[in-house]
């Protein structure tokens, strides 16, 4: 009968867990039939799939599969990378510890791969597993064109913690973007629940009042170009895919480069890219052995161009990093309300009898 001792980096996961990092044929129904039987143990007593382990234990199990149990199909190799692949991943790096390895990832990568996409951070992790005995694993992810700030963790210990860090809301993350025009509130909260748009194939998000899930975003002006354009931390407190970007869109003030949610309108003219500007600038979030990891990210060149172009000074930025923003209950707070027909809380009608333009209230 096969047996293991539980390593550290197991300690608190569930049994079928266990056999799916370990011993990819035995599945859940696998386990649970062995369980019945009290064919798998630890520590000498029965035990079942959805058991809690902890280091140090050891585990028993059969060494034959139960009748009629089909194992799981062998995962796929992955092939394996270039020098130019492995050189180009170390070039991201800009921290690296016991729990966690973070990268500036480029405008353009895809954190993980899909249809049409050639190559993603995921599929290239394997050139960041340096000493460690496994490759590291992805915990949260950014958008393609959105740049900056990626976390991965180095042990799935770490990747469980960070994890519940992102879940929890303890991490705090800090954007930095460009939006067509300036924001008339230099701080506040935009309140607004998100959901797919339908038609889009769930590619595309909106604001959806009545069926959008909750979504909040702080923000704060940095800096402006005039009229013409501002330099804008954002905060997102929940994480809805395409957060940020619905966001600023839904106050009037579009992403620089975001053509999905600004159309024609999100590009300037004057030399400045036509590339999406929204950079994941800073994360602070707590490690696993109690301490905190707090990384920023320098800007991609097409946005640091930009930013020259504009004549903006990036001492600025650094005073924000070290100034962080006050919570949500010291700032004025930007919620927008339905636009839909039908008598909904703030709503106002025009002249003509059709819905006005959303109401503000600061």
């Amino acid at each position: 009968m096969p047996t293991a001792t539980i390593a550290e980096d197991d300690d608190g996961i569930r049994l079928d867990r266990w056999f799916q990092r370990h011993a990819a044929g035995i599945s859940f129904n696998i386990v649970s039939r062995w369980s019945k039987t009290g064919a798998v143990r630890l520590d000498g007593r029965k035990a079942g799939p959805g058991d809690r382990i902890s280091a140090g234990q050891t585990l028993e199990w059969p060494d034959t599969l139960p009748a009629e149990a089909a194992p799981r199909p062998a995962a796929r190799e992955r092939p394996p990378l270039s020098d130019e692949q492995i050189e180009f991943m170390h070039s991201l790096v800009i921290h690296r510890d016991a729990h966690a390895i973070v990268i500036n990832k480029p405008p353009g990568l895809a954190t993980q791969g899909g249809t049409g996409l050639s190559t993603s951070v995921d599929a290239m992790l394997d050139a960041l597993q340096f000493e460690a005995p496994a490759r590291p694993r992805l915990v949260h992810r950014l958008d393609k064109d959105t740049s900056g700030v990626l976390l991965l963790a180095r042990t799935a210990r770490a990747a469980a913690f960070f994890s519940k860090e992102f879940s929890g809301r303890d991490a705090r993350k800090t954007y930095w973007a460009l939006t067509v025009g300036v924001p008339k509130i230099a701080a506040g909260t935009i309140d607004a629940p998100i959901a797919k748009q339908p038609g889009s194939g769930g590619e595309k998000m909106h604001v959806d009042p009545a069926a959008g899930l909750k979504a909040k975003t702080r923000y704060r002006v940095i800096d402006r170009a005039a009229g013409r354009a501002a330099w804008v931390a954002f905060m997102p407190l929940t994480g809805r895919t395409h957060q940020i970007r619905v966001h600023a869109a839904a106050i009037g003030h579009c992403l620089v480069g975001d053509g999905k949610y600004g159309g024609k309108d999100a590009f300037l003219t004057g030399g400045i890219s036509r590339k999406l500007h929204l950079h994941s600038r800073r994360l602070v979030i707590g490690l696993p052995d109690g301490g905190t990891l707090d990384v920023s990210a320098p800007l991609p060149d097409h946005m640091a161009e930009s930013w020259a172009m504009l004549g903006f000074d990036l001492a600025l930025g650094e005073e924000e990093d070290e100034a962080p923003p006050p919570p949500p209950s010291q700032k004025k707070s930007r919620r927008l309300s339905s636009t839909a027909s039908g008598n909904r809380r703030g709503e106002r009608r025009s002249r003509g009898g059709q819905p006005a333009a959303p109401k503000r209230r600061t």
